[in-house]
């Protein structure tokens, strides 16, 4: 099987602190001559969560969009929020089956004709209502401190293995210094 590591961009880079949860991209430069892409790969999916994505545009805007219509919905079904893993859990289902609706249906449709599942890596961050900062990345490895995806995000994931403690993060600003810093590894 054909793996996904070839579409992976630019790196995104979260941190989970004691009150604050930072999300740092990458951005590169572009030429005097070229047009800057407007292509975002971050979106709010709701007040209190939101997503950054690496991988296929068009396949993070499927889920993307799913995952916007599921929030609404929950908040008008049951007039409240979705908690961040709720809504990491969803983007994690739609990831694993690919174009489908979630759940066995789904996994029997994506084994039997032959879909895969979407190219994409997520980071999804936020807050839950009276709780702390939230921070999942949606693949089987759980809740982070602190993590990056894209293209050179194993160097960033080894900065932060060496530089995250719990001082690295204690206050907010803090927290924001260390996801620079990470950031600005590539650049070495």
């Amino acid at each position: 099987m054909v793996g996904f590591g070839f579409v992976f961009d630019l790196v995104k880079v979260g941190i989970r602190g004691k009150d604050i949860v930072v999300l740092g991209v990458e951005k590169k430069s572009v030429a005097k001559l070229q047009e800057e892409r407007t292509v975002q790969k971050i979106s709010a999916l709701d007040e209190h969560v939101c997503m950054a994505f690496a991988g296929l545009t068009a396949d993070a805007s499927i889920v993307i969009n799913r995952a916007l219509v599921d929030c609404q919905s929950h908040r008008l079904t049951v007039e409240d929020p979705v908690t961040v893993e709720y809504i990491t859990r969803y983007i994690a289902t739609l990831n694993s089956y690919g174009n489908s609706t979630a759940g066995d249906k789904a996994k029997r449709y994506a084994q039997s004709n032959g879909c895969i599942p979407f190219g994409i890596s997520a980071l999804t961050l936020g807050f839950d209502y009276n709780g702390p900062p939230r921070f999942y990345q949606t693949n089987p490895s759980g809740t982070w401190k602190a993590n990056a995806i894209g293209r050179s995000a194993k160097t960033v994931r080894e900065f932060l293995e060496k530089n995250y403690t719990v001082e690295a993060i204690a206050t907010d600003n803090e927290a924001i210094k260390l996801a620079i810093k990470a950031l600005l590894e590539l650049l070495k």
